[in-house]
């Protein structure tokens, strides 16, 4: 598979997966996801038919078992489906991502209560999830989160705030890390809930309007003494750390493929630009800086999906080096994007700084990959930390 223009299918293996699998995701992502992009990233809405959609041709819960009502596929069927869509548009996948996250939390630490509860119509769209774990004073530390569940005669009180948490304008539910004992710290000390939006003492704090991905929905929570029964409690208590490393490297995978996608669709747009349009007197593919930046465009974008195959493969192999190599394709696949998305609106000249070129929007899309589930510098530390400690060993 080439990235010549046109190329509409990821290079992305997948174990799962069939070719008639793959081919609906391509036509999914062809004939439903880019011709709304615009539209979408130009109104912010959310596009809660498409993702109806995405639930009745199952492409929610993609490493959640099918018995339990998702795909059954492999962290690498994820990574593909995840670049897929991306190259249809990045917030599309951000809303898989989530959906991952949420479903494996419930799927592996939910009571059989819970997964009927939230799972099931989560993986179906009918109900929305967000994952609040963000706060004013905390992002990627998780032993610095403030928001504090105290037991009661009830079951749980929680009082906090998050903020820039995926779907909160419209989510259903939250699953929310809140501290239950401040003396035992991150480890032992943080406990997940499940909390419906709609109940009292639960506000949406705001809406954030963003730079890029801006149908991806984004705002606060505001728990003002919530009471909880005793069975919001998400798996045991003081667990929530565990929980979290055990779904962060998947996350991370996960932003890793959506960044590959951005890059592929910065590719194809440059690729066509540089045939499309002329100077003195020819198309300037024909000009060696052009083309030499496209060259350098497709062999780090196919070096960095090599990457995040081996760590998808990684994951599914249950390999110790797991969690440090989907930093390592997170870090690379996100910085890449930056720079391929920058490099490719520089074919497009002037025109790449006007509104409705797609070039403009994925430039504004890949800028926020270098900072969520994780930032770069945050990457760094996780690479470098494990390289350390298996120098001590």
């Amino acid at each position: 598979m080439s990235y010549a223009p046109g190329a509409r299918h990821s290079v992305i293996p997948s174990t799962a997966l069939g070719a008639d699998e793959r081919a609906l995701v391509a036509e999914f992502v062809d004939e439903r996801i880019r011709p709304i992009a615009t539209e979408l990233d130009e109104t912010e809405r959310f596009p809660a038919e498409i993702f109806a959609e995405m639930g009745k041709i199952g492409l929610f819960g993609v490493t959640v078992p099918d018995d339990a009502g998702g795909v059954g596929g492999t962290a690498l069927d994820y990574l593909f489906v995840m670049e897929s869509l991306s190259y249809g548009y990045a917030s599309i996948a951000d809303q898989c991502g989530l959906v991952e996250i949420l479903g494996s939390l419930l799927n592996l630490y939910g009571t059989p209560a819970q997964r009927e509860r939230y799972l099931a119509p989560l993986l179906s769209a009918e109900k929305l999830g967000a994952y609040a774990l963000t706060e004013p004073g905390s992002g990627s530390d998780l032993g610095s989160i403030t928001t504090r569940a105290t037991r009661t005669a009830e079951g749980w009180q929680l009082r906090g705030e998050k903020i820039y948490i995926h779907n909160a304008p419209v989510a259903d539910f939250a699953v929310v890390l809140a501290v239950t004992d401040p003396e035992l710290g991150k480890r032992g000390g943080i406990s997940v809930f499940i909390v419906d939006v709609d109940q009292p003492g639960v506000s949406r704090a705001y809406h954030e309007h963003k730079m890029g991905q801006r149908a991806s929905q984004v705002g606060g929570l505001v728990f003002d003494d919530v009471i909880l029964s005793p069975d919001a409690l998400l798996g045991e208590e003081g667990k929530a750390f565990g929980y979290m490393m055990k779904v962060l490297a998947k996350g991370r995978l996960g932003i890793a493929g959506l960044s590959l996608g951005i890059s592929r669709a910065a590719l194809d747009c440059a690729v066509r630009q540089s045939l499309d349009r002329s100077q003195f007197g020819k198309p300037i593919a024909d000009n060696q800086a052009i083309s030499f930046s496209l060259a350098t465009i497709a062999t780090e974008l196919r070096a960095a999906t090599a990457l995040c195959v081996t760590a998808a493969q990684a994951i599914d192999a249950g390999a110790d080096d797991a969690e440090m190599l989907c930093s390592m394709a997170k870090l690379t696949a996100s910085e890449n994007c930056v720079r391929h998305t920058d490099a490719a609106l520089q074919v497009f000249g002037g025109n790449g700084f006007i509104r409705g070129y797609e070039i403009e929007r994925l430039y504004r899309d890949a800028r926020i990959t270098k900072i969520y589930e994780g930032t770069s510098e945050m990457q760094r530390l996780i690479i470098s930390r494990a390289l350390l400690k298996g120098a001590q060993a």
